[in-house]
């Protein structure tokens, strides 16, 4: 993901028409990778490449988004699909797997040195539905709290480590906010939280109410199990840092990134901003959002490999797709480079990778992350972020009480629950057992 406009994926690029020299294979590969993730999806690639050159890579990047899911569908529905393609780990459940999705071939995997055992368990299990694994994860790509590590000295918020102190509750952290505010240049707000943004503010409600231990459904997905109280302490929180002047309301969206590079002590943004404030050659660093009701969680979603559904999936072009999935996957350091966390753990304790600053500093995210709910109708700029997010911004720039906002909500989760999926027909309490 990049940070560019907020969601800067809309590049339209195609591979090779013909068939490399030599290759006898040809691989067929959509993805949604533009900017930096793109250059270094094209790296992985041209390694594959060097490595097979009897496998021939047709990539096509399309337009990030609700055109990419459709455009997949269609192709899916319509036996156009390609052999191989990425989504967001959240829209998986939605995809109707079984008739749009192809479940892979796990012991084809481990021919080609992908096994479960080297993955977190719940984000494996993330992909699994029906006992078949629908999707093989890539990366987890998570919200992030970056700090100036020349303000926060000054204002002697740093530890021994040269690290931001560690907070555990909300009163410690507005009092780090204060303490940094002292110590901010003139002009500057103490902290970008994209307070105007629904997606942003969607991900850092989901972090901090499961911080609380907030839940959704019943393992069932036939009840809302929605915890109103626990909301409206998240919203209340969200709202405290513009009522207490630590967000400015002019310096909404990107501004915050902006902001951070001109001296600002923090910015609450997604992992990929690490190669924008890398290029800016800052002296910061970056930690999974602050525990402040206690318990570490951070919000997390993932790229993860899918099979697009083909009638006659199979073969040579089948193989090399699970032979190209498990060669990225096996070899993503250079995808830690956009600030994105591997999915395969080996990769997390090699040496080249705890030389990577700051993603070694918060590579536990992968420990402790915050998801959406495995419904139909979550996942990454799904409809439940289309609905529910405007919401949370409403209460966090004080249009609407936390309160009234928090049943809202509730109300909202119930709607969606009773409604039914349009890709398969079948209501989201029918949508098959879950892993």
């Amino acid at each position: 993901m990049t940070v560019a406009g907020s969601f800067g994926f809309a590049a339209l690029g195609t591979g090779a028409d013909a068939l490399a020299s030599g290759a006898d294979t040809r691989v067929r590969y959509w993805n949604l990778f533009s900017g930096g993730d793109g250059y270094n999806m094209i790296a992985m690639l041209d390694s594959f490449r060097a490595e097979h050159p009897d496998t021939e890579v047709k990539d096509s990047t399309l337009q990030w988004g609700s055109p990419f899911y459709t455009k997949l569908a269609m192709a899916a529905a319509g036996n156009r699909a390609p052999d191989l393609g990425v989504m967001h780990l959240g829209r998986v459940t939605g995809f109707s797997p079984g008739r749009l999705l192809d479940p892979w071939d796990t012991d084809l995997l481990a021919k080609y040195g992908v096994r479960e055992a080297d993955f977190n368990p719940e984000l494996w299990k993330r992909g699994v539905i029906d006992g078949k694994l629908y999707a093989l994860p890539l990366d987890i790509h998570v919200q992030l709290c970056f700090y100036r590590k020349d303000v926060l000295e000054r204002a002697g918020l740093l530890d021994p480590d040269g690290r931001m102190v560690r907070v555990t509750s909300t009163d410690e952290w507005f009092d780090v906010l204060k303490e940094a505010r002292k110590a901010t240049a003139k002009g500057l707000q103490t902290i970008g939280l994209w307070h105007n943004d629904q997606n942003f503010q969607w991900w850092f409600f989901v972090a901090f109410y499961t911080q609380l231990g907030g839940t959704w459904f019943n393992d069932a997905q036939t009840e809302v199990t929605f915890d109103t109280g626990k909301a409206t302490q998240v919203l209340e929180f969200l709202r405290r840092h513009i009522t207490d002047g630590h967000a400015d309301p002019g310096f909404g969206g990107g501004a915050g990134a902006e902001q951070f590079v001109n001296g600002a002590p923090f910015a609450w943004e997604g992992n990929w901003s690490v190669p924008v404030f890398d290029g800016a050659k800052l002296d910061y660093g970056a930690t999974p959002l602050p525990p402040v009701f206690g318990r570490q969680a951070t919000h997390a979603e993932s790229h993860a490999f899918v099979l697009p559904h083909q009638a006659d999936r199979g073969g040579a072009a089948d193989e090399g797709a699970h032979r190209l999935a498990a060669h990225v996957v096996r070899n993503a350091l250079a995808w830690a480079g956009g600030g994105h966390i591997p999915a395969h753990t080996p990769t997390l304790t090699t040496d080249a990778y705890r030389k990577l600053t700051p993603q070694s500093e918060y590579v536990s995210a992968m420990d402790h992350q915050a998801t959406e709910p495995k419904v139909w109708f979550a996942g990454s700029t799904g409809i439940l972020a289309q609905r529910v997010g405007p919401l949370v911004v409403s209460s966090t720039v004080g249009s609407a009480a936390p309160d009234a906002v928090a049943r809202r909500m509730e109300s909202t989760l119930t709607r969606l629950l009773a409604t039914k999926n349009p890709m398969d027909g079948r209501t989201a309490a029918q949508g098959g057992a879950l892993a």
